[in-house]
Formats: C-alpha cells, structure tokens, sequence
C-alpha cells in the first residue's frame, strides 16, 4: 500500500498494519502457517498434475475426500504429519519436502 493511501485512511479512523498483528501472531505461528500453506500448495499441485482426484487420493491415504479437501485448504485440524504423508504418498521425497520447507 502506498504512504498516501495509507495516510487517507489512518486519517479516517482506520488502523493500518499486517495479518500478523492483527491476528496478535507471534513469530513461531506465523512461521507455521507459512508452512503449512506451502505444503498444502505443494499437495494440491501434485495431486492435480498427475490427474488424481480428492477421492482417488482419499482411498490411496485411507480416509475421506473431505478429509483431503480440509488438507489441501490449509485446515488446522489437519497436521503437519499428515501433509507430509500425502506429499510422500504423492511421490514427494524428502529433497523435495524439505525444499518446500526451506522455501516457504
């Protein structure tokens, strides 16, 4: 946002600031829902570039497509260990996971 913008609206009332501070986030949170979304970006990228459906994908994980629809938007009941698992079961390996680690 550019200073003049940002100046117009602070003058109208309005608090200006980033999703971190508004959602009061420490570093460590914030930190993990940034991984969190780039696994679930990487997830869902796999998935659809080798044509496999939410159900295929489900059957293969044993669980539901709703389960793999909640994992793929970046749900918090999903964890991390059940990202990675799919990734792997997807054909991630740990070079890759680790880059999408590393990369954010």
């Amino acid at each position: 946002m550019d200073d003049e913008k940002r100046q117009r609206l602070e003058e109208n009332g309005w608090k200006v600031g980033s999703v971190s501070e508004f959602l009061d986030l420490n570093e460590a949170d914030e930190t993990v829902i940034e991984l969190r979304l780039a696994l679930t970006k990487r997830l869902r990228q796999l998935r659809t570039e080798q044509g496999v459906s939410q159900e295929q994908l489900a059957e293969r994980l044993g669980t539901s497509q709703p389960r793999v629809s909640k994992m793929e938007n970046g749900h918090e009941a999903v964890s991390l260990d059940s990202l990675i698992s799919s990734l792997v079961e997807l054909g991630a390996d740990r070079r890759e996971i680790g880059r999408i680690i590393a990369d954010g």
